[in-house]
């Protein structure tokens, strides 16, 4: 890869760790998130409010996974590795859409009526979203071609 593709994914990596523990959705943080919830759905009876003040354990919530793709990204970075790279950003995004999906699927009203609140200072999710998103532009950047010497 290229010196700034290294420079940028360790960029994304830092960025995507910083926001994992910043609010994603209103008042819900990723480790208010728990890996239950991503695989079954938030409790009937609940609310956004209550999803955001749960407390979860930090090895079972959704923070461990986007620490862990952090660490992938930033992995990538330091050794060059396009498949890390790809590996962690499909993880990324493939968690956060299950969070959208799951979030979606319980608090739809609440989400489309109030979604301007909801999303105002959720700096966290604008970080990993954002760091996800330019580490997948920086993977699609083509490799530099090794020019050979002309004989003589």
């Amino acid at each position: 890869m290229r010196t700034f593709v290294h420079l940028l994914l360790f960029a994304c990596a830092i960025a995507i760790a910083v926001g994992t523990f910043g609010p994603l959705l209103g008042t819900v943080e990723a480790q208010h998130v728990r890996l239950e919830d991503l695989r079954n759905g938030f409790g009937s009876g609940q609310s956004l409010d209550q999803a955001g003040n749960q407390s979860v354990s930090l090895v079972m919530s959704l923070a461990i996974v986007l620490l862990g793709v952090a660490a992938v990204v930033l992995l990538a970075a330091l050794f060059g590795s396009r498949v890390l790279g790809w590996l962690g950003v499909l993880a990324g995004l493939a968690s956060l859409g299950v969070l959208t999906w799951r979030l979606d699927e319980k608090f739809d009203h609440q989400l489309r009526t109030d979604y301007r609140t909801l999303l105002n200072g959720s700096w966290g999710l604008y970080l990993v979203g954002g760091g996800l998103v330019l580490a997948l532009l920086c993977l699609l950047i083509p490799r530099e071609r090794v020019v050979r010497a002309i004989p003589q």
